[in-house]
């Protein structure tokens, strides 16, 4: 940032830097033109030459490939909107009461995925339902209550999850929920014999098995449901490129419910709105509560003493490591502090067998500690475990460590989170932003936004695909959401969305927000930024009361920034390429456009007498000028008062 003089009039600028060292200035009326790159994990983005074609090239790549990925959307929408499902019934009585058997109270969240998903079935169109959740917050029961209502009407549903332990899980929770109704549930991964396997899809091919639940065995040729109504996927983006083709296969008009525990952000979910149809799992489930985190250096005492308090409340622990070199000794190493109870370990280059039958062993309650690498940081649901301890929590990243985090803490029972860093370390600067981060976002979603921004951006590139998160990471998350909705908007009505135009202000006044007001940077962008983005009178008034409510009142400068910003606002919705405000007049410049209403611009005109004139060479220039010379300020209160009338009567 830069406080730049001229004339006696102050104003602030962004200092952007370019390839080679080349800065540009931006003023910070224009602040909302700038748009944070990508995220808090994603690699250092490459910088372009100031006046190259190069960023202009990939934004227009990019657009291209965007526009065509939601003609895609639309067209693939369309198909199943219109295709010729089956309609299902309203709720049976055995509907009601199997969801009167769940134990838990419903988040509001959770009840509208579940009606969403039921008005689905019941219009006939083909489902292809996305839900997003953390872990433990509801999307294994949405999956319930769907299956449910579907081979009530003698239909059959495949689950499909990416790992066996996961697939063991819901086998025992859908085998648990449905042990009161006539409902034959099937496992189906490598665990199985190989006679149990050919039995299981024998009676699937038959029709004799309602519901199987089971790995990406389920897409072998053989496989080949008598009646199959829905298909249940969890976690997708986890399935490789040739499984996710075999699904796309047993997946055409059939009704599709995906689960996934990686945030989607909620301006994703406006895009796609309409072209996908989303249910968002915000709500934490009623009392749940917020994980106690501590970041400290290591000390064996603290760890030993972490894990007897859980142990002697009849809990579990995971003891995060993340090395497979030596995870042994560490597991070792805890087994000889705590000798008098149960620790095993898990890593990913495991034997599947042994690594499936230790981590049963630990959902079982079997074994008290758990040494894991970063295998669990998604999917396992083990109520039980209620403390986690991260060893050099400082390697990690702010998004892993928020999702390990949340391994925990999925009870009724407080929760234990120990980030614990090597002793006598000098941590970076980066490693110590995470960690106060995430000791701060102790609050369940508090925030939360921070952590999930490289989460998010991640989730973005699960919906929509490797490919897109590939452009998504060319050109920023932000500009290329702005791009998805320009298209998607163009798709929807059927004609090319128009270029938005920004009206720049100038004024003879500065312009500002002096350092004896803020004096903290960070807080000083926050609130450039805010202002660049009034849009309305209330936005307007709002972003007053909080000025003063957070700063006193505000010195002229800042309130010339908000005129301005106001102005700006009402100048570009009516084509309003630029405006100058000062003391003696107002002048401004208007593109040619089809939107004003000219049959009233002469009773406008008179209106205002002789001060107000209009003339026309290509583009049309107004000025009002009187014969009084009047502050700044009162001319720009002015000018939003003619800005408003001039929209309500000619647009």
């Amino acid at each position: 940032r830069k406080e730049i003089e001229r004339d006696g009039i102050i104003k602030d600028y962004v200092k952007i830097e370019y390839q080679g060292g080349d800065n540009c200035f931006v003023p910070v009326s224009k602040l909302n033109r700038i748009q944070k790159y990508g995220g808090a994990e994603i690699k250092k983005p490459k910088l372009n030459k100031l006046g190259g074609v190069e960023w202009s090239k990939t934004k227009k790549r990019v657009k291209t490939e965007v526009e065509e990925m939601a003609k895609e959307l639309v067209t693939l929408y369309a198909s199943r909107l219109n295709g010729k499902g089956v309609v299902y019934g309203e709720d049976t009585l055995w509907q009601r009461e199997f969801e009167e058997m769940f134990e838990y109270e419903e988040t509001y969240d959770q009840l509208k995925a579940i009606e969403d998903a039921k008005r689905d079935l019941e219009t006939g169109k083909i489902m292809d339902r996305l839900v997003c959740g953390d872990v433990g917050y509801g999307k294994t029961e949405i999956a319930l209550r769907t299956a449910f209502k579907v081979i009530q009407e003698g239909y059959q549903v495949l689950y499909l999850v990416p790992t066996t332990i996961l697939a063991r899980q819901h086998y025992n929770t859908f085998v648990q929920r449905m042990k009161d109704f006539p409902v034959k549930i099937a496992l189906l991964s490598r665990f199985n014999t190989k006679k149990e396997q050919t039995k299981t899809i024998d009676d699937l091919n038959k029709g004799l098995v309602d519901i199987v639940i089971g790995t990406h065995r389920l897409l072998s040729k053989d496989v080949v449901p008598k009646k199959l109504g829905l298909v249940i996927v969890d976690e997708e983006q986890r399935f490789g490129v040739k499984h996710k083709e075999k699904l796309k296969q047993l997946c055409e008009n059939v009704n599709v419910l995906t689960l996934t525990a990686t945030p989607i952000p909620r301006t994703l979910h406006m895009s796609l709105s309409g072209i996908r149809d989303l249910s968002v799992l915000e709500e934490p489930p009623v009392d749940r509560k917020p994980i106690q985190t501590y970041v400290m250096e290591y000390h064996d005492e603290t760890v030993k003493e972490a894990i007897r308090r859980e142990v002697a409340r009849g809990g579990q622990v995971y003891y995060l490591y993340n090395r497979v070199n030596n995870i042994e000794e560490v597991a070792a190493h805890v087994r000889a502090l705590l000798p008098d109870i149960d620790v095993e370990y898990v890593h990913g280059r495991m034997n599947e067998r042994e690594l499936e039958a230790k981590m049963v062993d630990f959902i079982n309650g079997d074994v008290d500690v758990l040494v894991t690498t970063t295998i669990v940081e998604t999917g396992l649901d083990v109520p039980n475990a209620n403390t986690i301890i991260v060893h050099d929590a400082d390697r990690l990243g702010l998004s892993q460590l928020y999702q390990l985090r949340g391994r925990v803490g999925r009870s009724k029972r407080s929760a234990y989170a120990f980030l614990m860093y090597t002793r006598n370390k000098l941590l970076s600067e980066e490693a110590s932003k995470r960690l106060k981060a995430i000791r701060e976002f102790t609050e369940l979603g508090s925030g939360i936004k921070i952590a999930m921004r490289d989460l998010e951006i991640r989730g973005a590139g699960n919906v929509l695909g490797v490919t897109q998160h590939g452009h998504m990471e060319e050109v920023g998350y932000d500009l290329y959401v702005k791009l998805l909705n320009t298209a998607v908007t163009a798709l929807k009505t059927g004609k090319p969305v128009e270029e938005e135009v920004e009206a720049s202000v100038e004024i003879d006044d500065s312009a500002y927000i002096p350092s004896d007001y803020i004096d903290n940077e960070e807080t000083k962008l926050e609130i450039y930024k805010k202002i660049a983005l009034v849009k309305t009178e209330e936005d307007f008034s709002d972003m007053q009361d909080e000025l003063i409510d957070r700063f006193g009142e505000m010195p002229r400068p800042v309130g010339n920034l908000l005129y301005v910003a106001r102005i700006k606002a009402l100048a570009s919705s009516m084509f309003i390429i630029d405006v100058i405000v000062n003391k003696l007049q107002i002048k401004w410049t208007m593109r040619e456009n089809k939107q004003m209403n000219m049959d009233n611009l002469d009773n406008f005109l008179k209106s205002f007498g002789k001060s107000l004139t209009v003339k026309y060479d290509k583009v049309l220039n107004w000025e009002y000028r009187d014969r009084e010379k009047i502050s700044t300020e009162d001319r720009m209160e002015f000018a939003v008062e003619m800005f408003e009338r001039m929209k309500k009567e000619l647009f």
